[in-house]
């Protein structure tokens, strides 16, 4: 029974099970354990249109229906979803995939900068991300930060490196306020390494915790927060949004699976956390 405390929102309750369980929502079918969520809606259309993504699951919303499909790539099988937007329904969505039967995801998408410099269409690689939204606290216990999955962040890696695709590794700012980007809350992120800023990243690793799946995120720079006045640039550059998707589709496909944890001998416990 989680304590009660002057903000709800500190209020974390570590049962394993849910009121309403997507496991017991949703039925696991046949479907490939390495997953993108891709957020550019255009390049998941492609697929279809082109003949390559076939629809195997589809969930529903208010908002009508979430297909996931299906692509062979490298004579492989790959899922593709488009995770919707911000961080409760994307978290939502992507329980249902993980309750489907996926296991290793990586996400594509784009964001803000924080940083002066960093230019449009440049590769950003979140290792951590700052938890200023709502959703990861009902997956984890309060804390200022959350990390990606290391095997998720060292595919990503290996692959760009294999492309030649110049990148950069760092923190993210997720944010449920998008409208309450501040001066000084840019100011405050910019000073604790932050180099970008977006609406997922940071329930996206929570949630990849809690379930123990793999989650790694690979993202373009698009609008320009560093300065005095917002600059969206380019920030819905079309080319750059399908490269991304095949660049995250590879990486996906390199996902190792983590080492079990090693156990005592002599006691037969667990070394890792319990």
């Amino acid at each position: 029974m989680p304590r009660k405390r002057e903000y709800p929102i500190l209020e974390f309750d570590p049962t394993r099970e849910a009121v309403i369980e997507p496991s017991q929502q949703v039925l696991a079918i046949d479907i490939p354990e390495h997953a993108v969520a891709c957020f550019f809606k255009g390049v998941v259309d492609g697929l279809c249109r082109d003949g390559r993504a076939r629809m195997v699951s589809c969930q529903k919303s208010e908002m009508g229906e979430h297909p996931v499909y299906e692509i062979d790539f490298k004579g492989k099988r790959l899922a593709v979803f488009h995770p919707g937007l911000c961080a409760p329904f994307v978290v939502a969505m992507t329980e249902e995939v993980i309750a489907l039967g996926c296991r290793k995801f990586i996400a594509c998408g784009v964001a803000g900068v924080l940083v002066p410099g960093i230019p449009d269409g440049h590769v950003i690689v979140p290792e951590s991300a700052i938890r200023d939204e709502g959703t990861s606290f009902h997956y984890l216990p309060p804390g200022r930060e959350v990390h990606a999955s290391p095997e998720a962040v060292a595919a990503i890696k290996t692959v760009l490196e294999r492309r030649g695709v110049p990148y950069t590794v760092g923190k993210t700012w997720t944010t449920d306020g998008i409208y309450r980007e501040t001066p000084g809350k840019v100011a405050l992120r910019r000073k604790e390494g932050c180099l970008t800023v977006e609406l997922e990243a940071a329930a996206f690793f929570a949630l990849a915790e809690f379930r123990g799946v793999s989650f790694g995120q690979i993202l373009y720079a698009g609008d320009d927060l560093s300065g005095p006045e917002w600059n969206p640039r380019s920030w819905d550059r079309k080319p750059v949004r399908e490269e991304l998707f095949w660049l995250a589709a590879e990486a996906c496909l390199e996902i190792a699976t983590p080492e079990p944890p090693k156990e005592n001998p002599g006691t037969g416990f667990s070394l890792g956390p319990g």
